[in-house]
């Protein structure tokens, strides 16, 4: 569809203006009868220009993503894509659509630091299963995640690996071309693991030679095998690398406290990802692999499970960040049992669950930085969100953990200038939702409204005016 022929309609509800992107000849405004609005997931369907919304949004309360406190009664004007002016609201005026967000909480769009939004855990009853998936196979399922997650409210995310290398780099340009409803994508392009690892799909009964190589791009044996490596998903037009340092809870024969990388071959890549300017996150449980991963030069550390008094110390000392998905481990626990998934995954789900919500907890009240990240895929896409109530049961206050999921992970994914917070001049990324977060942040298990690029792709508004 050419977006010359774009036609842009309103759904009115009360005093609720909602933009759709549209095919087709201009139709008159049609007139919604009901106090709710209910319409499909999707305001804006594929195709379309990304980044070019118009759109003045009245939010009844804003968290800006910066600000540790919560303003009142704030209009918040977008055109082309960006926030335009952030005021009053009888200080905002233009002629553009209207979205009525007056009885709601607006705040950024929010961010997902780690995810696998072209798996699931489907396959956690056979790793195996992924060696007959096509490329279409994984488009067709990241399409679908992809969806789920911008949903859920998520509209920037770090997708930190596949096994089937570089088709997360398809999803990624085929949302930045407005073809796919998505999140913005970093994209890892494969694991980087050791043979056996756990990026690796090496299986009880299974040999090497039988695994499809585009499975195995990632497996090295040595620094200069991982530092080719690393040149290669650079080459191939990578966003982040990502190491798996230590041992793995969802791999087979994988200990998750045991080092699978050394330092020398976590500093090779590290080495080529900051020479392209890219960030690198290690999958470390063990303290060892924390240690080896944050010396090496490592960005995030992914998990941070087994993290010791000297981890944290380094962590702060040297500005990591800690992504730890402590929101997965009860869901896993109690489907995992139920769909039959591999018993040793079930039994280092159980053994590492406490274990990282504790250590969350120790980190945070020493000041390490921590960012928001779920590990989607371990449990069902779109479910994110959950981990919010988590995050504060263990020690975060609500505005932290929102904080964690914008303006902080946007700074250490070094997106910072582009997305993260409400500002003049950043991309309109912001979601709402009905009631106040700061008091119920399970509020964002449900997120009402999504608009990403000042476009909208998620609305279910009521106004009680």
């Amino acid at each position: 569809m050419n977006v010359s022929h774009l036609v842009l309609k309103k759904l009115f509800v009360g005093s609720l203006v909602i933009p759709l992107i549209t095919c087709g000849p201009a139709q008159a405004p049609e007139q919604v009868q009901s106090t709710v609005l209910s319409p499909s997931p999707q305001l804006t369907t594929a195709p379309y220009q990304p980044d070019s919304g118009n759109l003045l949004v009245h939010c009844g309360a804003l968290i800006d993503g910066r600000s540790d406190t919560a303003q009142s009664k704030v209009s918040v004007l977008i055109i082309d894509g960006h926030f335009s002016k952030i005021a009053a609201a009888k200080d905002v005026a233009a002629d553009v659509p209207v979205l009525d967000l007056s009885e709601y909480t607006c705040m950024p769009g929010l961010i997902e630091m780690h995810t696998h939004i072209l798996e699931s855990f489907e396959e956690l009853v056979d790793l195996t299963m992924y060696f007959d998936y096509s490329f279409d196979d994984n488009m067709a399922a990241g399409r679908k995640y992809a969806l789920a997650t911008i949903n859920a409210g998520f509209t920037s995310a770090r997708n930190l690996g596949n096994y089937y290398a570089f088709v997360d780099r398809e999803l990624r340009d085929k949302i930045d071309r407005g073809e796919l409803t998505g999140p913005r994508l970093q994209t890892a392009g494969f694991y980087l693991t050791i043979p056996g690892g756990g990026g690796d799909l090496l299986a009880p009964d299974i040999s090497e030679e039988s695994i499809p190589d585009h499975l195995r791009v990632g497996v090295s044996r040595s620094p200069e095998e991982f530092r080719a490596n690393a040149l290669k998903a650079v080459e191939g037009g990578a966003d982040v690398l990502k190491v798996i340092a230590s041992g793995a809870v969802l791999a087979y024969g994988g200990v998750p406290g045991e080092p699978e990388m050394s330092r020398e071959e976590i500093q090779a890549v590290v080495e080529v990802a900051h020479a392209a300017g890219l960030k690198v996150a290690a999958h470390a449980h063990g303290a060892q692999s924390i240690r080896d991963s944050i010396l090496a030069g490592a960005d995030t550390i992914e998990h941070a499970t087994y993290i010791d008094d000297e981890g944290i110390r380094l962590a702060i000392q040297h500005d990591v960040a800690l992504v730890m998905d402590i929101g997965a481990g009860d869901w896993m626990i109690e489907n995992g049992r139920e769909q039959g998934w591999v018993e040793e995954f079930l039994r280092k789900t159980i053994e590492t669950t406490q274990v990282q919500r504790e250590s969350f907890k120790r980190a945070h009240d020493a000041g390490v930085p921590i960012v928001f990240g779920t590990d989607a895929a371990i449990y069902p896409h779109g479910m994110n969100g959950i981990q919010f109530a988590y995050m504060v049961e263990w020690g975060m206050t609500p505005m932290e953990a929102i904080q964690a999921a914008t303006s902080r992970a946007a700074f250490y994914m070094g997106w910072e200038n582009r997305v993260g917070a409400v500002k003049t001049g950043m991309l309109a990324d912001l979601v709402a939702v009905k009631g106040n977060p700061l008091e119920d942040i399970t509020l964002l298990e449900n997120v009402d409204v999504v608009v990403k690029g000042g476009l909208g792709f998620k609305a279910h508004v009521e106004n009680n005016r």
